[in-house]
């Protein structure tokens, strides 16, 4: 283990503090940055998450994805966590902070707005940011693959019918430019080039099997793959450092619940994949998909049902705050409880 992954804690905590202090420093650099966006996919942390996923995406063993199919019990815990847990806890939680405990400190509105974005978390599980925990805790990429592209379609069918249930609203209106836009540049993208980097590093190996040239090439990628985490963390807090500033209570009100859902979602899915004698390499990606959101859909889907200042835009925005150094910790436990699997 390298320098930069043995303090990476230390790392994402410089770059919060970074982000933050820039933010305010420099407000008009960061808004420009923030403009460069399409679909309302920003094109810059666009970039550094494929920086990210791209060494994962290199390691996938297509010969070898067929024999997902023989172990079906990972697919179905990430799908039972994702669509039949999560956005219900997710909800559930809302309304017991915001309708009971923080209901003498917020209005009735901003607490229905805070709700409503905590059910977008909740109901777009991740796409992206899965394949970088995935690696950090040395997961199956190639299960990893699999279980992303599933939850990926069967998110097209299931997040509208399921937000306005949650949300008791009719008139969801999915951003599919926002999806399909995330899909590609995150998913099928990066995957794409892994393939071509991955067969011709091969032809360099001549035929071996342990795959030499591939391994040598990652190795030399990761580096520039935490650079890119730590750049994305700079970049989101630099982006929401004025909101940070401006209404610290309401983000800790927010913060709290988040927290609460992400480490109990983690825990279920955890202590499900112990029962179900998942192997350490299933069980880590599984945990932490349906743990982690897809916050550039949740972002845009708040922003299109309730404004650019709502609450509920705000609350899917400190959602994304929250996400990485809260998944660090996580990545942190998984790899110190490896020998319980």
């Amino acid at each position: 283990m390298g320098l930069f992954e043995r303090y990476l804690s230390v790392w994402v905590g410089l770059s919060i503090l970074a982000g933050v202090a820039l933010g305010s420093v420099v407000p008009d650099f960061f808004a420009l940055l923030a403009s460069l966006e399409y679909a309302h996919v920003n094109i810059v942390v666009a970039v550094l998450i494929w920086l990210m996923v791209y060494p994962m995406m290199i390691q996938i063993d297509f010969s070898s994805i067929k024999d997902v199919g023989k172990k079906p019990k990972g697919l179905v815990l990430t799908l039972a966590i994702n669509w039949l847990i999560k956005p219900f806890t997710m909800a559930a939680l809302g309304w017991l902070f915001f309708k009971g405990f923080f209901a003498d400190w917020v209005d009735p509105q901003s607490a229905n707005e805070y709700i409503a974005g905590m059910i977008l978390l909740g109901v777009a599980p991740c796409t992206a940011m899965v394949f970088v925990w995935s690696q950090m805790t040395k997961g199956d990429a190639n299960y990893t693959l699999v279980q992303v592209s599933i939850n990926d379609i069967i998110m097209i069918f299931a997040f509208a019918p399921l937000t306005a249930i949650l949300l008791g609203v009719s008139d969801i209106e999915v951003p599919w430019n926002t999806l399909l836009i995330s899909v590609l540049l995150y998913v099928l993208l990066p995957l794409v080039a892994g393939a071509l980097t991955r067969s011709l590093l091969d032809k360099k190996s001549h035929g071996a099997d342990s795959h030499p040239e591939v391994d040598k090439f990652v190795g030399k990628l990761k580096p520039w793959s935490i650079i890119g985490l730590l750049a994305t963390v700079v970049l989101l807090f630099g982006f929401q450092a004025q909101t940070v500033l401006a209404q610290p209570q309401t983000i800790v009100l927010i913060v709290i619940p988040l927290i609460i859902q992400t480490y109990g979602i983690f825990a279920i899915a955890y202590f499900l994949a112990k029962r179900l004698k998942l192997p350490h390499n299933v069980a880590a990606p599984a945990s932490m998909i349906g743990t982690s959101n897809f916050f550039e859909l949740a972002v845009a889907v708040a922003i299109s049902l309730f404004g650019l200042h709502s609450g509920a835009a705000l609350a899917t925005v400190v959602g994304v705050l929250v996400e990485v150094p809260v998944m660090l910790s996580l990545v942190y436990f998984v790899n110190k409880t490896r020998h319980w699997f």
